[in-house]
C-alpha cells in the first residue's frame, strides 16, 4: 500500500472506532506515555528514558495506558477509551515492533458477556464480521493438542509439546505455564477465529495476569483473548480491584521476571493506592490497532499498514 491508502485505511478506521465508543457513553481519553511508574508484567519490557530535571533516575515509557486509565477509573472518569502510544523492548516481527498503537477501554460495571457483544459490534463494523464464537482455554486446549490446561501435570505438557513437534527455547524454564504459552501460540491460536471472531476464556489461575478469578472446580480467570483468522486482535478481563490481589500478581510478575535473569520492576504505588473500595469493577480491554489495520487491509505485516515502522522512524 503506498501512502494516502495506508492513511485512510487507518483514519476511516479510528473514525467508525470513535463512533462506536462514543454511541455508547465513553469519553476518549489521553494519558501520559512517560511516568515515573509502569505496571510490572512477567514477559513485557519496558523502555527507560532519563529525563533531566527530575529527581527520578529514570522514567518509563508506558507499554499500555492500563495504569493511568485505571486511576482515572478510580476517580470516577465512567466508561473511557484511548487511542495509546504504547512501547516495548525487544519486540520485533510481522505482528510486533517497539512502538505501536493500542487502542484501550474500560467499562465500568461490565461482564465479559457485554463485552462479547461490544467486541462482536467492533469486529463487524470494522472488519465485516458477522457474529462471535466463545470458547473455554480447556475446550480450545483439548480439541487443538489433547490437553486440560487447568490440571496437566508436567509430564502431560511435556508429551503435548512432543506430539506437536515443539521443543522449549533455550533459557526458558520447563514448566507447565512455559508450555501453556507456547502450545496456545503454536498450535491453539492458529486454529482460532476463521470462521467468526473468537473469544478465548476461562483461563489457568496462574494466566490470570490482573483478572479476577471466578470460582469452579478448578477455579479459572475472568481473562479473555480475541483472536481473528489465527491473530490475536485483543485482549482483557473482568478487573480484580483489590488492592492486596494486585500486589501478589505485581509480585508474582517480577517474581518470573527475577527467575529468568531480568530484573524486578518497581510497585506502581500510585496504581496500587487507587485499588481498593474506589476501584470500580468491570471490564478493560486492549486491541491491537495496527493489527485490526493488517487484517481489514488483508496483508501479512503491520509494517504494510504503518507510514513508519521502528526501523524507517
Amino acid at each position: 500500500m503506498t501512502t494516502r491508502p495506508i492513511l485512510e485505511l487507518r483514519a476511516g478506521l479510528r473514525a467508525r472506532l470513535r463512533a462506536l465508543f462514543d454511541g455508547r457513553g465513553f469519553v476518549e481519553v489521553d494519558t501520559p506515555a512517560l511516568s515515573r511508574e509502569v505496571l510490572p508484567e512477567a514477559h513485557i519490557d519496558p523502555l527507560t528514558v532519563p529525563v533531566d530535571g527530575s529527581g527520578d533516575a529514570l522514567h518509563y515509557l508506558q507499554a499500555s495506558p492500563e495504569a493511568h486509565m485505571k486511576r482515572l477509573l478510580a476517580t470516577g472518569s465512567g466508561p473511557i477509551y484511548q487511542f495509546a502510544r504504547a512501547f516495548r523492548a525487544g519486540e520485533r516481527g510481522t505482528r510486533h515492533d517497539v512502538e505501536f498503537v493500542l487502542l484501550e477501554w474500560y467499562a465500568p460495571g461490565t461482564t465479559l458477556d457485554e463485552e462479547a457483544a461490544l467486541l462482536a459490534d467492533l469486529c463487524t463494523t470494522t472488519l465485516g464480521t458477522d457474529g462471535l464464537d466463545r470458547i473455554t482455554c480447556r475446550d480450545a486446549f483439548a480439541r487443538h493438542a489433547g490437553i486440560d490446561p487447568l490440571s496437566a501435570s508436567p509430564r502431560e505438557w511435556q508429551g503435548a509439546g512432543s506430539r506437536a513437534g515443539l521443543s522449549l527455547p533455550d533459557g526458558l524454564a520447563d514448566s507447565c505455564d512455559t508450555w501453556f504459552e507456547l502450545i496456545l501460540s503454536e498450535v491453539v491460536a492458529p486454529r482460532l477465529g476463521h470462521e467468526r471472531p473468537t473469544m478465548l476464556e476461562a483461563w489457568p489461575v496462574s494466566q490470570a495476569a490482573f483478572a479476577r478469578l471466578a470460582a469452579g472446580a478448578p477455579p479459572t480467570a475472568q481473562r479473555f483473548e480475541l483472536f481473528v483468522a489465527g491473530v490475536e486482535l485483543a485482549n482483557g478481563w473482568e478487573e480484580e480491584t483489590g488492592r492486596e490481589a494486585l500486589l501478589e500478581r505485581i509480585n508474582a510478575a517480577n517474581a518470573v521476571r527475577t527467575a529468568s535473569g531480568r530484573a524486578a520492576l518497581p510497585v506502581p504505588e500510585r496504581l496500587v493506592a487507587a485499588h481498593g473500595p474506589a476501584m470500580p469493577a468491570g471490564v478493560g480491554t486492549a486491541l491491537g490497532f495496527d493489527r485490526l489495520a493488517m487484517l481489514a487491509a488483508g496483508t501479512a505485516s503491520i509494517d504494510a499498514v504503518r507510514c513508519f515502522t521502528s526501523r524507517t522512524a
